[in-house]
């Protein structure tokens, strides 16, 4: 009899790297700082926004090591939620992740991959309608992003290899584009915008639409730096994707929590050094007002010219394809992990041939597919920003919980920086939520609502297999 399928241990720390920075890039770049500086009024807290949810990210990678070494098993964030906590939680996560946070993610990536495809390709436009069914007009971009997610999903049906192959080559390439983007700007600095930028740096105010300033109290200030995270967080997840292949990983002990630091420590270093370009290159206002906020297609119409938009569109095109590339890749193995708890599809806990769960697979294509035709998916993430903050801080406050409760557990990697460092992290993630709950509300509970509602299915599901076991 042949062994069953069993995931393979095929990705060095150079690949499992390349899993973090390649899932964390994708479009955001090169559009989110328009928003938050409008947010913010300053290139001073504009870069200081940035600087926050860098150090955030990488705190938060620096305590997944310790729980990427005590549990390297598929569904990484999963796992470590339901040690820490109980599967009712664990759960809620999965729940939240399937239904929005990574279909959703995997949705607005493929759309701006189609829309910016369209700047080389006319055809491609969202503004030309493909197939109007009267309450639903799908676009030539939408049926395009279909195409990349099922292309994507197919791929990484055939195995870890080839997903694997993509990521790494992908992301190598973006890695080198976004370089030399920054280099670039860097060549084309001018003086005097940097100097007339920086005058008033600090002063923290909104930005009317007209170019004009307003002011902030003390605490509504407070609650526009959270606003403004809303844009550079999203651009800066889904580093957390490489715990959930930890059984496709060498050495998951010593790599999963190595390429969480480098990777998101690469990204911190190059987002900061992309927006250094853009102030050295475009005015205040100038960022501000981009033409739907593509700050990076501005600045590189002042180094290249006309051809700048095709060459940003270029890069765009391959730094969302390599991020969603990473984002499906990753995704399937929480689903796997929870099919073998008996809280998913049960083929969901099945590997194919190629020893990849392309069931799971499947079904989430399917569901991302459903967000990209229903435009929705931008809205979602919003709002969705603080459900994946609050989950971030329930897992390195497992790792507090997991000290107490298995004091000699083995742990081949112990948190950086252990108990400060988790412990800045939850506060700077506390007050960010409580921020949005006052000043946005509209961010956080549909969020929470999307969540809780995983309370009753969780129920049912449980309840469901015990009938199951009992028969």
């Amino acid at each position: 009899m042949s062994a069953s399928p069993q995931f393979k241990p095929s990705l060095k720390l150079l690949d499992a790297t390349m899993v973090v920075a390649g899932s964390m890039i994708g479009s955001g770049i090169f559009i989110v700082s328009a928003d938050i500086t409008r947010n913010v009024g300053s290139i001073g807290w504009l870069m200081a926004v940035w600087l926050i949810t860098g150090f955030m990210t990488v705190a938060a990678a620096l305590s997944y090591g310790e729980l990427s070494a005590m549990f390297p098993k598929a569904g990484g964030q999963y796992v470590y939620l339901k040690e820490s906590y109980n599967s009712l939680i664990a759960f809620l996560f999965g729940w939240s992740f399937f239904s929005v946070i990574q279909t959703a993610t995997i949705a607005a990536v493929a759309v701006a991959f189609a829309k910016f495809t369209a700047y080389l390709f006319p055809f491609f436009s969202e503004d030309i309608i493909a197939i109007d069914l009267g309450l639903l007009a799908i676009s030539r971009a939408q049926l395009l992003s279909i195409v990349v997610i099922a292309t994507l999903t197919f791929i990484n049906t055939r195995g870890i290899q080839s997903g694997k192959i993509i990521q790494t080559s992908f992301t190598i390439a973006k890695l080198l584009s976004l370089f030399g983007l920054i280099l670039f700007g860097l060549l084309f600095f001018n003086k005097e915008v940097w100097n007339l930028n920086w005058q008033n740096a600090w002063e923290l105010r909104p930005m009317n639409t007209d170019g004009s300033f307003g002011n902030y109290t003390l605490f509504a200030a407070l609650g526009a730096i959270a606003a403004s995270m809303v844009g550079s967080i999203f651009s800066s997840d889904s580093w957390n994707n490489v715990t959930f292949i930890a059984g496709e990983i060498k050495n998951p002990q010593r790599n999963i929590g190595l390429s969480l630091f480098l990777g998101t420590l690469i990204v911190t270093v190059i987002y900061l050094l992309t927006n250094i370009s853009y102030v050295a290159l475009l005015p205040l206002q100038d960022i501000a007002h981009a033409d739907k906020d593509r700050v990076g297609v501005v600045a590189a119409n002042i180094i290249f010219g006309e051809a700048g938009t095709i060459i940003i569109a270029i890069m765009i095109m391959i730094s969302t394809f390599g991020c969603n590339n990473g984002i499906i890749l990753a995704g399937a193995r929480v689903y796997y992990t929870m099919a073998k708890d008996e809280l998913f599809f049960k083929k969901a806990g099945s590997l194919n041939k190629n020893n990849v769960p392309a069931y799971a697979l499947w079904l989430q294509c399917i569901v991302a597919c459903g967000w990209s035709l229903s435009g929705k998916y931008g809205q979602l993430l919003d709002m969705i920003s603080f459900v994946v903050v609050g989950f971030y801080m329930l897992t390195i406050a497992g790792i507090f919980i997991l000290r107490k409760k298995r004091p000699d557990a083995i742990r081949p990697y112990k948190a950086f920086g252990y108990p400060i460092l988790p412990l800045i992290y939850i506060l700077m993630g506390l007050s960010f939520c409580i921020l949005l709950i006052i000043f946005k509300p509209n961010f956080t509970w549909p969020g929470l609502i999307i969540t809780l509602l995983g309370i009753p299915i969780y129920y049912a599901v449980k309840k469901k297999s015990t009938i199951a076991v009992d028969a």
